[in-house]
């Protein structure tokens, strides 16, 4: 009995019976994918996502932060603390890699002249683990455990259904094919893999990174029939009606000045009066929300699970999504995808259920990416901004907002540098490129941090450069540069480039420099 109550008092002290407390914190790193800037709670949705909402509420939320516009660029930076094309990945993944010989800042997998940060922290003495989605190297020599992590499970491939794997993807757990159980959905098998490594570390003595990377909610919108229903009739309200009461939600977080704006509706969009197919509409946003609480609710398990495991005190956790919402409309993607008779059955189906193939387009990605202008891809703010959620309760005493500026390539510097780690010049005989990022632990610990001296990002024919309060980026649309006093106006309703001649050129200059040190598309 003496026994049991001392195992007790010590639990909530922070230690386990065989483990001790390490030194160095844990790392639970999770991203997000294809979440809008207000997709959760905290940032002003009407989606649940209690245990998000809890992180933030003791923790430092961002109100500033950038991502690098798609999936495979954002998890590159991610993952190496450098710009994308600094990683080879400027663009998207390869499937069939032709020649090693040679990198580029498009090859489509991970410069093997930059470290991931599993690879720095496992030479540190870390337990490395990884659960959710790779799309940074589709052949063997680029996958997780080639990378630097001690266990994988997960999907290499971009996409897939959530209850089945698509011809085509990789789903594996370390380097075998992983086989579906009858029982299966995606977002769970991820949460539940996760908590396993942490239970798998226990007993090691050694601290643990653990990158959490969900599909959720990435198109198809897939979700179980349950937690639709909750989210059912929410969204007869639409989207005009939506978007304003999530704006009037950020003002009363703070998220967001009064002075800031709704981004216009476009044109093609169109009034939610006009619509005669509501309740469709409906269910396909109500499929969306339910996989965003059904991802919150593996983060709860995780979170749980490390307080069990008396571990909570001692963990780094960050949320953050890989871009902005999608506005993608699948159509010929999809028959290419599914097959012609998996594709002539998806008809049939309703968003949500097994067999279903569908997004839900732009109408209700404008609502995700609340109050900001453009979607997944696009420079402007809607395509680069996540929310950023950063707790850890030996570091973080008091919660706070901040308005300072961070770009996801940070991460890493921040990681390393709470781990007390060293970033190689040299690694497997490959020469490294120096760190890009800049640590954020000053941010966390209450400062004022030295900023990037600019921010830029390239993708596809979409530009930005961003120092201080201007912002230039490339409209495809309009086939110019715009410029933006991101104090006054992140909606990026006025463009300011005509009667700012002189600020336009010094940030194309400083746009011209950067394309020129990462290997980025110079443009116009």
């Amino acid at each position: 009995m003496k026994r049991l109550i001392l195992s007790v008092l010590l639990l909530g002290m922070g230690v386990v019976w065989g483990q001790k407390t390490p030194s160095r914190p844990n790392f639970v790193i999770i991203m997000a994918d294809d979440l809008g800037f207000s997709d959760i709670g905290c940032y002003g949705a009407e989606i649940k996502t209690p245990n998000l909402d809890k992180l933030a509420s003791k923790g430092v939320k961002f109100t500033q932060f950038y991502n690098a516009a798609r999936c495979c660029p954002s998890r590159a930076s991610l993952l190496t603390g450098m710009y994308p094309h600094q990683a080879g990945m400027g663009t998207m993944v390869v499937t069939k890699v032709k020649d090693r010989s040679k990198e580029t800042s498009t090859q489509g997998w991970l410069s093997k002249q930059t470290v991931t940060m599993a690879e720095v922290l496992k030479s540190a003495g870390y337990q490395t683990y990884m659960s959710g989605k790779w799309h940074v190297g589709e052949e063997r020599p680029d996958w997780p455990l080639q990378r630097g992590f001690d266990h994988y499970f997960g999907l290499i491939s971009g996409a897939t259904s959530y209850y089945e794997l698509l011809p085509g993807r990789i789903l594996l757990e370390d380097n075998e094919p992983y086989k579906i159980p009858e029982k299966f959905y995606l977002t769970d098998a991820i949460s539940d893999k996760a908590i396993g490594y942490i239970d798998q570390n226990r007993g090691s003595n050694q601290p643990f990174f653990l990158y959490v990377a969900y599909t959720a909610p990435h198109w198809p919108l897939h979700a179980p029939e349950e937690d639709i229903a909750q989210y059912r009739g929410n969204y007869l309200k639409g989207w005009d009606y939506l978007r304003a009461e999530r704006l009037k939600k950020q003002y009363q977080l703070g998220l967001f000045p009064q002075k800031y704006a709704l981004s216009p509706k476009e044109a093609d969009l169109p009034d939610w009066s006009s619509v005669s197919n509501k309740d469709e509409w409906d269910l396909k946003m109500a499929a969306y929300a339910a996989m965003v609480s059904r991802m919150d609710a593996g983060i709860g398990k995780i979170m749980d699970k490390l307080k069990a495991t008396g571990q909570w005190d001692n963990t780094v956790i960050v949320f953050l999504s890989d871009n902005g919402a999608c506005a993608e409309v699948l159509n010929d993607r999809a028959q290419r995808d599914l097959g012609e008779k998996a594709y002539a059955e998806s008809l049939t189906k309703k968003a949500g259920e097994k067999g279903s193939y569908t997004t839900y387009s732009k109408e209700w990605a404008a609502l995700g990416n609340t109050p900001f202008r453009m979607y997944k891809q696009f420079t402007h703010e809607g395509g680069i901004a996540t929310p950023m959620i950063v707790h850890y309760p030996a570091l973080v005493k008091k919660p706070f907002q901040t308005q300072q500026l961070g770009h996801i390539m940070d991460i890493m510097p921040t990681c390393l540098e709470l781990a007390k780690a060293t970033y190689p010049s040299q690694y497997q005989q490959n020469s490294i490129k120096p760190l890009e990022g800049k640590s954020l632990v000053p941010i966390l610990e209450g400062k004022t941090r030295t900023p990037h001296p600019y921010l830029a990002w390239e993708h596809f024919d979409c530009r930005a450069v961003r120092q201080g309060k201007w912002k230039l980026v490339w409209s495809k649309d309009s086939k110019k540069w715009e410029l933006y006093d991101m104090e006054n106006d992140r909606s990026e309703l006025y463009d300011l480039a005509a009667s700012h001649p002189a600020k336009v050129q010094e940030l194309k200059v400083l746009y011209s420099d950067w394309t020129a040190k990462v290997g980025a598309t110079k443009g116009e």
